[in-house]
């Protein structure tokens, strides 16, 4: 148990690397669109002045009876508001990020600890780390352009930096932080 922890830890600090490279360098460009200052400034004040806490808008609300002709007309938008802002250059927040990160590698780890002892060979584990990473990765970031129809090219983007980051750090602690367990044979 304590190799899975200290797994953990290495796999956290590897998920942050990767996503360091997909979304704090200029990598990060492949997925979001941009618009220009007065455009980014007009959005900044309209949200300002419309929006009365942190949260996710659906805008136009499609809930109510107005909303669902104005939704069907479009335009349409999911917004994630704060209107406190932060600073994008680093701050207290990446040390959240950062633990978050080793709870994820720790839930991968502990999980792949649970079938350890069935299943022993590398190969097998990696198809495992592979196959559930994908399955959670399809799930969450290509849900919003299939139901939302949101952007395709964030998805797209968002679901192979996610890949990324699941299966380096799962891979990691299945190679070098699980037991070697006898192989079982099946009867």
């Amino acid at each position: 148990m304590v190799r899975v922890l200290i797994g953990s830890l290495l796999g956290g600090m590897l998920m942050f690397v990767i996503g360091f490279i997909f979304w704090a360098s200029p990598l990060n460009h492949l997925a979001f669109s941009s618009a220009s200052e007065q455009q980014s400034a007009n959005v900044q004040l309209a949200a300002a002045n419309n929006l009365p806490h942190v949260g996710r808008y659906i805008i136009p609300n499609p809930e109510t009876a107005g909303g669902t002709v104005l939704y069907g007309k479009g335009p349409v938008a999911v917004v994630d508001y704060n209107p406190q802002g932060f600073s994008t250059q680093g701050g207290p927040w990446m040390l959240g990020g950062f633990i978050h990160e080793v709870v994820v590698a720790g839930l991968i780890g502990f999980s792949l600890l649970a079938v350890a002892g069935r299943v022993t060979d590398f190969e097998s584990r990696a198809r495992l780390v592979i196959g559930f990473s994908a399955a959670g990765a399809v799930l969450l970031t290509l849900s919003d352009p299939i139901w939302m129809h949101a952007d395709w090219h964030f998805a797209i983007y968002n679901l192979v930096a996610s890949l990324a980051m699941l299966v380096g750090p799962g891979l990691l602690i299945a190679r070098w932080f699980l037991p070697k367990g006898p192989a079982v044979t099946l009867h």
